[in-house]
């Protein structure tokens, strides 16, 4: 079974009357991934590049740090579930969480972090932001296809280039695709903007986090935990990029913004 990410159907459409049409929808599926054997975590998502989404949740939430540690990896027929062997022992965790958001995420309610603060050293301008923004999803993505999907993508500052996009039902699976794409890949995430579609919850931010990236950036809201997060990391928050505007949430030194002393 070949999984294209949508799946054809047809509707009825109205615009001062009724028409039967038809056309791509967004395909939505369980995806269950094992390791060593184990059942680890079912999450809602898209059935397509589901090896990116195991390699990039197990990197984001600690299990492992790169693709040596990964023996061997298979996808089942009906591309429900990828069962990941591992180099070594785990033990996983006992209890995961639901996080907020369309198509659900995954995240350890036992993990203990220690993310140090973020140095302000990678500069970028608010219109490289916003230009990263109109390339992010192109006339051949499943959004242009089908709509209903989201999408992550690593921006290197300085040229303004986007190396790597990935795209799901869930923005917390569009993140974890994107880290396992990169390792695939050999894309080095760290010090690099990470972009997405989605809203900024705190688990988003973590992710991003993982990933090294000291600006994170958003066409939408963050909540408040996770510009409380952003804050004390010192990265650099953005949401609402889009129509030529921006708004930075933290650090807004690495866009170019200078502090004076009533700020």
């Amino acid at each position: 079974m070949v999984n294209r990410g949508t799946e054809t159907t047809r509707w009825w459409e109205f615009h001062h009357d009724w028409r039967e049409g038809g056309g791509e929808v967004i395909e939505e599926m369980t995806l269950t991934i094992y390791v060593n054997g184990g059942e680890f975590v079912s999450i809602m998502g898209t059935p397509l590049n589901q090896d990116w989404l195991a390699v990039g949740f197990l990197r984001n939430e600690g299990i492992i740090t790169g693709l040596d540690e990964i023996s061997d990896l298979k996808i089942s027929g009906d591309g429900c579930c990828i069962d990941v062997w591992l180099k070594k022992d785990v033990e996983l965790p006992d209890k995961m969480i639901i996080t907020s958001g369309c198509g659900s995420g995954a995240a350890r309610e036992d993990r203990d972090e220690v993310i140090e603060p973020f140095p302000i050293l990678e500069q970028a301008t608010p219109t490289v932001l916003l230009d990263a923004f109109t390339e992010l999803q192109t006339k051949d993505s499943l959004y242009a296809r089908a709509r209903g999907v989201h999408a992550a993508g690593l921006l290197e500052i300085d040229s303004g280039t986007i190396l790597q996009v990935a795209e799901d039902i869930g923005r917390h699976n569009a993140i974890d695709k994107l880290q396992g794409a990169c390792m695939f890949g050999d894309i080095t995430t760290r010090g690099r903007a990470l972009l997405t579609t989605g809203r900024i919850s705190s688990e988003m931010l973590r992710k991003g986090a993982a990933m090294g990236c000291p600006i994170i950036a958003s066409r939408t809201s963050p909540t408040t935990a996770a510009v409380d997060l952003a804050r004390i990391w010192q990265i650099t928050l953005v949401g609402y990029a889009r129509q030529g505007k921006l708004r930075a949430y933290s650090s807004p030194e690495r866009l170019g913004f200078m502090r004076s002393d009533r700020s």
